[in-house]
């Protein structure tokens, strides 16, 4: 990453940070403190990965619009514009997609080629890049190593179920991802 790119990349995180606090996410309760909380340790967890900044920042605000698994949104998905004018439309083409995938009808496919993606908002299906599913594993991963680091019942809960599917994902994983998946989740 250039000098300048960092410039850019640091000061659209705090446009980013800026937008999260005006939403309430810095008040919003999640597994380890706040949302807002939650979502930067999300957005570190992509960088130790590696994630270029677009992901990362997609990281930071993965919950802008609610997701499959988080309800409360801080912004109603109809409002894209916004997100986009401040993290850029990279990144937040990421936060959509995450946000409007069906996971239940996404997770046992999403490694099929020409698996279909139902935007749960729009009720609208389309093909995803390869691309846009390897963001979305990584995403989810780092979401939920969160979470299940943080929060022993949930792991206990939920953490052969994930392993399970990491497992089933792993092609789309990057090899720190899988890494943390098996320490985290693992026997």
């Amino acid at each position: 990453m250039t000098v300048e790119s960092a410039r850019i990349s640091a000061r659209t995180s705090e446009a980013a940070r800026r937008l999260l606090r005006e939403q309430g996410a810095d008040t919003l309760a999640h597994p380890g403190g706040t949302l807002l909380s939650h979502l930067d340790r999300v957005a570190r967890q992509l960088s130790l990965w590696g994630a270029r900044p677009a992901l990362q920042l997609a990281g930071l605000c993965h919950a802008f619009y609610g997701t499959d698994g988080f309800a409360p949104a801080l912004l109603p998905w109809d409002q894209r514009g916004r997100l986009r004018s401040a993290i850029g439309a990279e990144a937040e083409t990421v936060v959509y997609f995450y946000a409007s995938c069906d996971r239940r009808a996404t997770y046992p496919v999403l490694t099929a080629p020409d698996m279909r993606l139902r935007d749960r908002f729009t009720g609208r299906s389309h093909t995803p890049t390869l691309q846009e599913k390897r963001d979305f594993a990584e995403l989810t991963a780092a979401n939920e190593l969160d979470i299940a680091r943080i929060d022993d019942d949930f792991r206990e809960r939920c953490g052969a179920g994930l392993l399970t599917l990491f497992t089933r994902i792993r092609p789309l994983l990057t090899p720190g991802a899988w890494q943390d998946c098996t320490a985290v989740l693992g026997p």
